[in-house]
């Protein structure tokens, strides 16, 4: 596995840190990859390391205002913006891979950000694999909790909150909760203008599953105590077809950080192999 590191200029003018895992074989498809909220993309060098080993190349970014990208902790001046940065990602697959089959991966909040992509973009990929997108909270915040934030997206988007996430919540493994606490890539900040958009694009996304373009894999944990797996499974209920829906029992956010993830990216594998002709 070759690992390449590089920078990508938005066109807003921030530098977002991106990163090539290759395998060194022609890549059967190139996995463009969104990490979730408060993390980085480097997190997945584990996953990188399975999925190069089995033909295909990972390409990933840090979303703005995370890890080594620049932008202000956790902020992001609108939803499209992210859109427009997943845009980036795409073009770079293809400039470097001219031919070769993308599939779009998100997890957590690039979960739902790979689901709005595919419904407003209508992107030409080879499929979706999205793992316990944001589509609803596992605690839906308070409708007065949801007044003040789209106040705040008006008078103050760049206020900065804690995202209130339990570091325990993300897996049962002790080693990949300390090692999520310890990590210095890693904040706890949301703004409120990313709070607000995010939330209001996972209800539009559950509102228009059933206009999705793509084949899709979309798995989450039934223990999840972050994003809801309920809403993963009406999501997948209301896509058309060529959806694939796995709930991985007793498994929490971070499916493919749990001690059980031999099981997760082999069945991710048999996904892979089945869509990327």
């Amino acid at each position: 596995m070759k690992n390449t590191e590089f920078e990508w200029r938005t066109k807003d003018g921030l530098e977002l840190y991106a990163r090539n895992w290759e395998t060194t074989t022609n890549p059967r498809a190139v996995i463009c990859l969104v990490h979730g909220l408060g993390e980085h993309s480097g997190r997945y060098s584990h996953l990188a390391a399975f999925l190069t080993g089995k033909g295909y190349t990972v390409l990933s970014f840090d979303l703005r205002g995370h890890g080594k990208s620049q932008g202000v902790q956790g902020h992001t001046p609108s939803y499209e913006a992210l859109l427009e940065d997943i845009d980036l990602l795409m073009d770079n697959a293809s400039l470097l891979y001219p031919g070769i089959p993308r599939i779009l991966y998100g997890h957590s909040l690039g979960g739902g950000l790979a689901l709005n992509y595919a419904l407003r973009r209508k992107p030409p990929l080879t499929g979706v694999v999205a793992t316990s997108p944001w589509l609803r909270l596992y605690k839906e915040p308070p409708a007065l909790l949801v007044q003040i934030l789209s106040a705040l997206d008006k008078l103050w988007p760049s206020l900065s909150l804690s995202n209130g996430l339990n570091a325990r919540d993300i897996s049962q493994d002790p080693a990949v909760v300390r090692a999520y606490i310890n990590d210095p890539l890693v904040h706890d900040r949301i703004t409120a203008r990313l709070c607000i958009t995010a939330y209001r694009a996972g209800i539009w996304a559950l509102e228009h599953a059933g206009e999705f373009p793509l084949p899709l894999l979309i798995m989450a944990g039934s223990a999840d105590r972050i994003t809801s797996p309920r809403a993963t499974e009406y999501f997948a209920r209301n896509v058309p077809s060529g959806c694939t829906l796995k709930i991985w029992d007793g498994l929490f956010h971070e499916i493919q950080n749990e001690p059980q993830n031999d099981d997760v990216f082999n069945y991710l594998l048999e996904w892979l192999n089945d869509h990327a002709k």
